[in-house]
């Protein structure tokens, strides 16, 4: 086959890095991949199939019941509905201490369907898809968990391992619910990992966040016979849009703010008597994101009043920050090394080759995908994402560590219909497996070394505070378990 320079370099670049990544295992560690390898077209089907449902947030009751069926096939004891959550579960294997949780997550993002292929192909009827790579998520932290599992059965040690099910990832907060619920009480550290474009395990924080629904009610008229008597709850809207967009300069420069008009009116000759606006505020510090979203509540206020309508708002969603951890980094990195990235096969190349002209300019096309097989160096400096995660609430109450899988072409944001693409062909599924490798050994690794698990502990309670008192940024409401409808 014909192959322009473009494919020429990537081969050169992955020849290299294989030989990079590329470090010896020991007994155990070769028992526990191998495990794992001989189960990956297992996984795959899997998460296939998860990938084709596409629920979203709180309405994931197939794709939480595959996961929950594969587990109590391997022998996990599964609690479901767990914090008010119809699709939250825990499942557990073993007794005693020290127990590991890990996470796994299973939504889908509404309006992004998108088929399995290289250039933008939308999947007719379908209103959804996992451009986050929520499947492959819960999928691969799943087979960590059974892998872990195995490991203990085989040698008969003690202790325990959770896999936390964690629907409603995307602005429906789960996790935040199920850390006020106290799911996480008995857990000494928890694991996870995100799907990316490349690998890496540095300590890393996030953006804590803050979202709502902002509801706008007015008097509906004749827009041409007798638009005096009505009151536009769409002009409401726009009136708090056109505040809050004002206030994006006297803000920190690192918030972000964002907006879609999820209601606007039926008919235009209709005045509107309701509209809603769905808002997220973020910012790497969460009183930060409290303070702006006071001010964005009094717009809309502001917003109610000057055009005669009513206004109520419905926090659907909060996250706090990520709170990382140096000594759990280092333990999960060194395990990443071992494992490595993944090499693409011929046909995952043609892929790559043909979406990336969709992604970057031209210039960094082959620096960009040659991250895919190599693992990020470890740096003491804790990176922050430009995303939100509820796996925030969750670090700020247990020790927590994480991971990201190039499940990707390197270049592809998440959120974007490239996402989905590689996420629902083969490229996805050999991410994952590195990911499902990672997580097995450095649970393995803190099952080994009550000292590693007592070490993060200190470092955590010192990075957390003596006087830190968790309050959820959703406050005291349940579940929002209809935001998605």
């Amino acid at each position: 086959m014909k192959r322009n320079k473009l494919g020429v370099s990537i081969l050169m670049c992955l020849s290299v890095f294989t030989l990079e990544a590329q470090t010896t295992f020991n007994k155990e560690q070769k028992e526990v991949i191998g495990g794992l390898e001989a189960k990956k077209d297992h996984y795959a089907e899997i998460s296939k199939k998860i990938w084709d449902l596409a629920e979203v947030g709180y309405q994931e009751y197939k794709s939480s019941e595959i996961l929950q069926e594969e587990l109590k096939r391997e022998g996990f004891a599964v609690e479901k509905g767990v914090a008010g959550i119809p699709t939250a579960f825990v499942a557990t294997y073993g007794s005693g201490k020290p127990v590991i949780s890990i996470l796994a997550e299973f939504d889908a993002l509404p309006g992004m369907a998108q088929e399995a292929v290289a250039d933008r192909k939308v999947i007719e009827g379908q209103k959804a898809g996992h451009a986050c790579g929520h499947h492959l998520f819960g999928t691969g932290s799943s087979a960590a968990a059974i892998a872990v599992k195995d490991w203990l059965k085989k040698g008969g040690k003690t202790g325990t391992i959770k896999l936390m099910g964690c629907p409603a990832e995307e602005g429906g907060s789960g996790k935040v619910y199920m850390v006020r619920e106290g799911v996480f009480k008995d857990s000494d550290i928890v694991l996870h990992w995100h799907p990316a474009d490349r690998n890496g395990a540095n300590p890393s924080s996030s953006l804590a966040n803050i979202s709502g629904k902002f509801r706008f009610t007015g008097i509906a008229a004749h827009a041409a016979g007798a638009p005096e008597r009505g009151r536009s709850a769409l002009d409401g809207v726009e009136a708090m849009n056109n505040m809050v967009n004002m206030m994006r300069e006297h803000v920190p420069q690192e918030t972000r703010i964002h907006y879609v008009i999820t209601r606007g009116g039926e008919a235009p000759n209709v005045v509107p008597a309701f509209a809603e606006v769905y808002y997220y505020a973020r910012h790497p510090n969460r009183e930060v994101v409290r303070d702006v979203w006071s001010r964005m509540v009094k717009a809309a206020e502001g917003a109610a009043m000057g055009t005669g309508t009513k206004v109520e708002l419905e926090v659907t969603g909060g996250a706090y920050d990520l709170l990382p951890i140096e000594s759990l980094a280092r333990a999960m990195h060194k395990n990443l090394d071992v494992v490595g990235g993944l090499k693409y096969s011929p046909e995952e190349i043609a892929f790559a080759e043909k979406l990336i002209p969709s992604l970057v300019v031209p210039g960094k096309m082959s620096p960009l995908y040659s991250m895919a097989e190599k693992v990020a160096p470890f740096s003491t400096d804790p990176e922050s994402m430009g995303g939100s995660t509820d796996v925030g609430d969750v670090s700020w109450a247990v020790p927590t560590v994480g991971l990201a899988a190039a499940t990707w072409v390197p270049g592809t944001p998440a959120h974007s219909w490239q996402a989905v693409a590689a996420g629902g062909m083969t490229i996805g599924p050999k991410g994952m497996m590195v990911a499902a490798k990672t997580l097995a050994l450095t649970a393995i690794d803190l099952f080994k070394d009550p000292a590693l698990i007592k070490t993060a502990q200190a470092d955590w309670l010192k990075a957390r505070g003596q006087n830190f008192k968790y309050e959820a940024m959703v406050g005291n409401r349940k579940p929002a378990l209809d935001y998605r409808k």
